[in-house]
């Protein structure tokens, strides 16, 4: 910790660096709280979680005992063991005993993503809520053609409030809070949909896991999806890097044009035997490509050749996008964990460390703020898996029972587990860290200071 300081007062980390070396230390240090204590209202498995995007101060779950709560996870309610445990109850509950609650079990449970005015619950009663939080009412209310497994709103939505929903139906529907009625939905799926997620690069881009093993990338402005993920093409590793010395060379040019310089026609016949391999004409740039490819670049996942590919030999139980909106990281009922390079469609072939994950149910999968870790439910322990090697980095026990979800506040730096065991357990940065901080400046105070 202190090295980290030094190095940023000589000069040697920039303050990005700095900051992300501070947080990156935190995450290694992760451990069950000896702090902190969320006090769980729930008598059944929680099968949800989320930190609000706002504040990052709110915590809602969702329990399969059709009830969801918020707790305050920055402000105690209440201390034990003289003032060292904080504990965090919930501020409210809304049950069965409600008017317009849910009747089965909340299979998800997400925040509104402008402000924590409103949440969204979504039930086995095949029904959607969305909630007035400081009331406590329903304001609204959508009716599914069955079980709803997961919805998920855009963090990135500036021009629509949709709430994409995935049900044991094999269409998407898509929510609008403002009208109040389905937009429109998505066809494609075989097989009832487990799990959606956004994308973290476009308001307009939906991801969808079904129970038919197939990852769908919808662009919800137009019919069809336009990208079905195959798990046999692949690619190793991360996304090629532009060449410096291409780079360098473009500069060069764009240099030379721009003073006046005229390359003479021996180069230019050279340049164009090199791109075509031989002394052919080259085609214009502005060329239409042929029938077949534009079709295929335009409705990848309209052709039946690839619209029946799948990503996973079995049901896709989760997704997450990874910050930068470039990966996408899925789990499967076949106890496989994969990483997909967006742009091209890919298979990395990140090796993952072999796991065992629920077939069921959906899981919550949750990444670190630098998308470097992955957190896992597996089985009644959480996971954390570097995304790039695939390497376990630590394993989080303490859960009696399965896992279902997590959620990792990159403001606290903070693990947030769910499970069957109907507890929620906080994993928080080793406190020796924090004791240092506080120890440092005393050593620096004088004898006749106040």
């Amino acid at each position: 910790m202190w090295k980290e300081i030094g190095d940023r007062e000589r000069g040697i980390l920039r303050p990005k660096s700095f900051t992300t070396r501070i947080k990156s230390n935190r995450i290694r240090t992760l451990q069950i709280s000896n702090h902190k204590d969320i006090v769980s209202p729930h008598r059944a498995s929680i099968n949800s979680l989320q930190v609000d995007l706002t504040e990052g101060r709110y915590l809602l779950s969702g329990a399969a005992d059709a009830s969801a709560a918020v707790y305050d996870v920055q402000r105690a309610t209440d201390y034990e063991a003289g003032g060292l445990i904080a504990k965090h109850k919930c501020l409210f509950v809304v049950d069965k005993q409600h008017e317009h609650g849910h009747k089965y079990a909340i299979s998800s449970a997400i925040w509104y993503p402008v402000d924590t005015g409103l949440f969204i619950t979504g039930s086995h009663d095949h029904h959607i809520n969305v909630w007035d939080t400081n009331t406590t009412q329903v304001v609204m209310n959508f009716k599914m053609p069955g079980k709803v497994y997961r919805t998920a709103m855009s963090s990135l939505a500036t021009t629509h409030m949709l709430i994409a929903a995935g049900t044991e139906d094999v269409q998407v529907r898509l929510c609008d809070i403002a009208s109040g009625a389905f937009s429109h939905t998505l066809s494609g799926h075989r097989d009832g949909v487990m799990t959606v997620e956004w994308s973290t690069s476009s308001e307009w881009v939906l991801v969808t896991g079904g129970c038919d093993g197939a990852i769908r990338f919808w662009d919800i402005r137009r019919a069809g999806c336009f990208l079905v993920l195959d798990q046999s093409h692949s690619q190793l590793g991360r996304r090629p890097t532009i060449p410096e010395h291409s780079a360098t060379n473009k500069a060069l040019t764009s240099k030379s044009l721009s003073s006046g310089q005229n390359l003479n026609a021996k180069p230019r016949a050279q340049q164009r035997k090199l791109a075509n391999g031989n002394g052919t004409k080259q085609s214009p740039v502005g060329r239409m490509p042929a029938k077949g490819s534009l079709r295929q670049r335009l409705h990848p996942g309209m052709l039946s050749s690839l619209d029946r590919a799948t990503a996973h030999y079995g049901a896709v139980t989760g997704l997450k996008a990874t910050e930068d909106g470039m990966y996408l990281l899925s789990a499967g009922s076949d106890s496989r964990l994969r990483l997909w390079d967006v742009e091209s469609g890919c298979n990395t072939l990140v090796n993952f460390e072999t796991v065992r994950l629920q077939a069921g149910k959906p899981i919550q999968l949750a990444t670190s703020q630098d998308s470097d870790l992955v957190f896992v439910p597996c089985m009644t322990a959480v996971k954390a898996f570097d995304v790039w090697s695939g390497n376990t980095s630590q394993t989080f026990r303490g859960h009696y029972e399965y896992v279902n979800s997590c959620w990792f506040s990159s403001q606290e730096q903070e693990l947030y587990t769910g499970g069957n065991d109907k507890q929620i357990l906080v994993w928080s940065p080793s406190r020796l860290i924090a004791d240092e901080m506080d120890e440092g400046p005393a050593q620096d105070r004088d004898n006749w200071s106040d």
